[in-house]
């Protein structure tokens, strides 16, 4: 079971900047914790998203020298996987891909057309320089602009993924219109098809719905799920309402309640959960 947490897109959104030394006091905490992977920066233009303009400092200021985790970063063209690629704590560059056109526009200022092309780009530097390369699916499960959605649409992304070389795929739910009949068909659908790639999800969620996504990705097969601490987060690209992250105390309640292994230290959690609230609301 891998748990990402993603305290990247928990900040990103916000308008309220968040203290460099604060970020790293808590990304520094999260490392403590057992996590496989944290979504820990972001290597965007300053302009699109300002919080996250501090993302060099804070990774050069993390202490990795007690942790297992691994480090991602969302990158958005050649220019910043460049800059990412420089950093050998970062093991994986993540890419927002979406099955949306207004999506892709807004959230990358390309179209579908030239993300794949950022796509095989970004890929080529990963190899180049030993990183793994994630892609996210975005409008993985709907899409909310009145264009064309439908399951086939999803495979025929991870086809050409797939031809790509990409070796990390996440179906993503960029604003929380997944369901569990449609995580059920499109997670085992596309696992079953494309074995050499490992799918993971990222979903948003209200907390009323959360644990039945959950069950939903799990049952289907799903080992690699991103969450945030209380829930925070959501897409300012999306120009909709934010809709939450998944909370990840919500992700390791399902594990616990049924059993299901996981690497996560109990007490180091419960000190990021007591720290979440001055990062997130109270500075």
């Amino acid at each position: 079971m891998k748990i990402i947490e993603c305290p990247r897109d928990a900040m990103q959104g916000l308008t309220d900047f968040i203290p460099t030394e604060l970020k790293i006091k808590y990304i520094n905490q999260l490392l403590k914790v057992g996590f496989d992977t944290i979504d820990a920066a972001s290597f965007v233009s300053p302009k699109a998203i300002p919080q996250l303009r501090d993302s060099a400092e804070v990774l050069d200021n993390l202490d990795l020298s007690k942790s297992k985790s691994k480090l991602l970063t969302i990158v958005a063209n050649e220019r910043g996987a460049l800059e990412a690629a420089k950093f050998q704590s970062i093991s994986y560059l993540g890419f927002p891909l979406s099955l949306s056109e207004t999506f892709q526009q807004r959230n990358t200022n390309k179209s579908i057309a030239q993300a794949f092309d950022v796509v095989k780009t970004i890929q080529e530097i990963c190899v180049k320089h030993q990183k793994e390369m994630v892609t996210y699916i975005s409008m993985g499960f709907g899409n909310p602009y009145n264009e064309p959605f439908e399951a086939s649409i999803v495979s025929e992304f991870v086809d050409q993924l797939n031809k790509l070389g990409i070796p990390i795929v996440s179906l993503s739910d960029t604003i929380g219109v997944s369901n569990k009949e449609n995580i059920t068909g499109i997670f085992q659908s596309v696992s079953d098809e494309y074995p050499n790639i490992e799918f993971g999800v990222h979903l948003h969620s209200d907390l009323e719905t959360a644990t039945d996504k959950i069950d939903a990705a799990y049952k289907a097969g799903c080992r690699r799920f991103d969450g945030a601490i209380n829930g925070f987060g959501g897409c300012p690209m999306a120009e909709d309402k934010l809709v939450g992250n998944i909370a990840t105390e919500t992700i390791l309640s399902y594990l616990n309640k049924y059993n299901i292994e996981n690497t996560i230290d109990k007490s180091e959690f419960n000190n990021a959960l007591n720290m979440a609230p001055q990062v997130f609301l109270n500075r």
